[in-house]
């Protein structure tokens, strides 16, 4: 395994992306043609991490329209609109393709007087725009990160927000990854994140493989490694953060944050700027994403664990109150407390 995975390549008019859904018994990469096989696969997280999904939907926004036969930019928009429409339909919660979309949206925009050939040829390049710039935010995000971790800290994540969710290092694994790049020793813990297991299968993998001293543990036994542990740091990352500093992120956060509350534990989130979403003023009004009940009545959907006709709540994500959340680490710098103030001065910036 490279030092780095690229989990995300764009190699001769296709995208080249990890399948996730394959991790971690077998390091299997497929091919995205056509906007359909980006939808298929963001809905069926062979590609995931709300960055990962950003950079994703805008290549295949680019897949859409690169053969539309419109003849002006009002029939080249039509066609535009329709494969933003399209896309914005796979995943609801992470912010990112909405802003990844909406870039690409207003890119056409800015470039209308120009021929239909000039305008995909300049999409194109803000699609590898977004995926280059994700790459540099990581890294910028894990060096303000890392001056946060001790040597011989304790840390505990869920989810993946590393490498795989990202276009380089991650987000709250990047962190992590940092800080034992400048010789920072740590133990880390990771939630397994049921139903999917995005801790288990990826966020241990990737540690794994990078040398670290990690754990897995079940979501249920969180409280009590706390206590028992020693934990004295919780790294998580984000799909979408309101006005006010709320955040929806892997479900199961909001218990850490709890938890980490009670145990006087820092709580941190790690995301780039374009997981914020202004327009949503608190957490309550983010839409959740709610996934068919075969998640979580059966292993991987081969295995049932649970009675048949029994009532399933399957939410992807839950919300964290602002006032948990001890900072939020960006690539424009670490949003300390009161949030919202300081998110609207750094953001904005």
């Amino acid at each position: 395994m490279d030092r780095y995975l690229p989990t995300i390549q764009w190699i001769g008019s296709k995208i080249k992306i990890v399948d996730q859904t394959k991790l971690p018994l077998k390091l299997r990469y497929i091919w995205c043609r056509d906007i359909k096989d980006v939808f298929r696969a963001i809905k069926t997280m062979q590609i995931r991490g709300a960055p990962a999904i950003g950079i994703v939907a805008s290549f295949g926004l680019f897949l859409g329209i690169k053969d539309s036969k419109a003849k002006n930019f009002r029939e080249f928009k039509r066609d535009l609109d329709r494969g933003i429409r399209y896309l914005s339909k796979a995943r609801p919660t992470g912010f990112n393709t909405f802003w990844a979309l909406e870039r690409m949206r207003k890119k056409a925009l800015e470039n209308s007087d120009k021929r239909i050939c000039e305008i995909k040829d300049i999409l194109l390049k803000e699609a590898e725009n977004i995926l280059e710039e994700d790459r540099i935010g990581c890294r910028k995000m894990a060096e303000f990160g890392c001056k946060l971790i001790k040597n011989n800290d304790r840390i505990l994540t869920i989810c993946n927000a590393g490498s795989l969710a990202t276009a380089d290092y991650g987000t709250a694994l990047g962190v992590i990854y940092r800080a034992k790049e400048k010789g920072k020793s740590m133990k880390v813990y990771v939630c397994e994140s049921r139903p999917l297991l995005q801790g288990a299968r990826l966020s241990c993998w990737e540690l794994k493989k990078r040398g670290f001293d990690v754990t897995l543990i079940c979501d249920s036994m969180a409280a009590d490694i706390m206590r028992e542990k020693g934990i004295n740091k919780i790294f998580c990352g984000a799909d979408r953060i309101s006005r006010n500093g709320d955040v929806a992120n892997k479900v199961g956060t909001y218990n850490l944050a709890v938890l980490a509350k009670f145990h006087n534990i820092p709580f941190y989130i790690v995301a780039p700027t374009s997981t914020f979403d202004l327009s949503i003023l608190k957490g309550e009004d983010i839409p959740i994403e709610e996934r068919n009940e075969k998640e979580v009545t059966s292993l991987f959907f081969k295995s049932r664990i649970a009675p048949f006709d029994i009532k399933v709540i399957n939410r992807a994500f839950d919300m964290t109150s602002h006032s948990l959340i001890t900072a939020i680490i960006t690539e424009k710098g670490i949003i300390y407390q009161p949030l919202q103030k300081n998110i609207i001065e750094i953001i904005e910036k």
